[in-house]
């Protein structure tokens, strides 16, 4: 016996009021990873070295998935997928979190982490059906970094901060490009505009794959892609209404 799975009313109206949204491209896709290393520099991620990759304890906010066909020795690469925070609308990893560290954005309608708030229990990674989260296991310095060097303190994104230890992190949209755009705009007396301003992922795609923008407005580009027959949304039986849409087939 299966039941129905009964997604609340207003859960149904965010869907239609989101505000930020992103659009992937698989048929672009080359799986070059340059999305990986963009987002690792603008939001200050630290690569952890290949021991702590191997405990599985990868920093990346964003992966590429990989998806073959055949069997050993003929096996050959049939898709990517970029695959990072999808801002559920009805997002599993909130309810679960017994400091509030997790939380949904009024204004952005978007799935953030407060950093200062975390304490490292790991429930809301364990819940996360996409398995977008990472626990930092350590407090990463550079060991190049000494006072009388400074120049190499320019690799840091000022606008984020440097997580520490024992915390949970995530992708969030770059929500310091977000906020920077949205007081630019107020302070000129308009709205951000299409195409303004993207995330570091969107930006480094050199195929353009990645495409980033609002998606309450019918007119922007990502709305329309998003709405194209030829967009899913990744295990969206589940309900949880993400705001990342994939686009399959040509």
């Amino acid at each position: 016996m299966t039941t129905e799975l009964k997604i609340p009313e207003y859960k149904l109206a965010e869907e239609e009021s989101g505000k930020w949204g992103m659009v992937v491209d698989t048929d672009l896709c080359t799986g070059c990873q340059a999305c990986v290393a963009a987002c690792a520099m603008e939001n200050n991620i630290p690569y952890v070295g290949e021991e702590d990759a191997a405990y599985g304890r990868s920093m990346h906010w964003i992966r590429t998935e990989r998806f073959w066909e055949g069997e050993y020795p003929e096996v050959r690469m049939t898709d990517y997928q970029p695959m990072l925070c999808q801002q559920c609308g009805h997002a599993p990893c909130e309810p679960v979190c017994p400091a509030f560290a997790t939380v949904h954005s009024q204004s952005e309608k978007l799935n953030l982490q407060v950093y200062n708030r975390c304490v490292g229990t790991r429930y809301c990674a364990n819940n996360c059906p996409y398995q977008v989260r990472s626990f930092n296991w350590r407090d990463y310095q550079d060991p190049r970094l000494r006072p009388e060097i400074t120049i190499l303190a320019n690799q840091f994104n000022p606008d984020v901060t440097v997580r520490r230890r024992g915390v949970m992190e995530k992708c969030t949209f770059c929500i310091q490009r977000i906020h920077k755009a949205q007081d630019l705009a107020k302070s000129e007396g308009r709205e951000v505009e299409d195409g303004e301003f993207t995330t570091a992922c969107a930006q480094a795609c050199p195929a353009n794959a990645i495409t980033f923008g609002r998606i309450d407005h019918p007119e922007t580009l990502v709305s329309q892609l998003a709405h194209s027959s030829r967009g899913v949304h990744h295990l969206e039986e589940l309900g949880t209404l993400p705001r990342v849409t994939y686009l399959k087939g040509g």
